[in-house]
């Protein structure tokens, strides 16, 4: 298998809640996973650290600036390995930008309702949940 390059890209998403315990979220603006509701997050570029890429990420979809803490999970999604890091958001000002269309705090029943729609990526509130991440507000 010498020669063969690897499939998986590396990503980073991260689980940040507000003052009132609502969940981070993007509306995706480019595929996989177009027009639906996301954790904020993305590829690791070469060299970057993990830490490095969900401050980034989130800085650029968002406006907000984190600390990464701890993986709280991670998923493959086709050749995706996505590595979800709880954070603590320290400044910043939500805004929608770069690969985003849409950026909001969400509650557990916004999520519900999503998910019922199906305007949630894939499995994201069945993860969630498994990984007790849903928000608490």
């Amino acid at each position: 298998m010498e020669g063969l390059k690897s499939t998986t890209i590396r990503c980073v998403g991260g689980i940040a809640y507000d003052d009132h315990g609502r969940l981070l979220l993007i509306r995706r603006r480019n595929d996989p996973g177009s027009g639906q509701w996301s954790l904020p997050g993305g590829r690791v570029e070469p060299g970057e650290t993990d830490e490095a890429a969900v401050i980034r990420e989130l800085r650029e979809e968002t406006g907000l600036d984190v600390i990464p803490g701890t993986v709280i999970g991670s998923v493959r999604r086709g050749p995706y390995l996505i590595f979800d890091y709880a954070c603590v958001v320290t400044g910043g000002v939500l805004t929608a930008g770069d690969d985003a269309t849409e950026a909001r705090w969400s509650e557990a029943a916004d999520l519900s309702d999503m998910d019922a729609a199906g305007e949630l990526v894939d499995l994201l509130y069945v993860t969630l949940r498994e990984w007790d991440a849903l928000p608490r507000a």
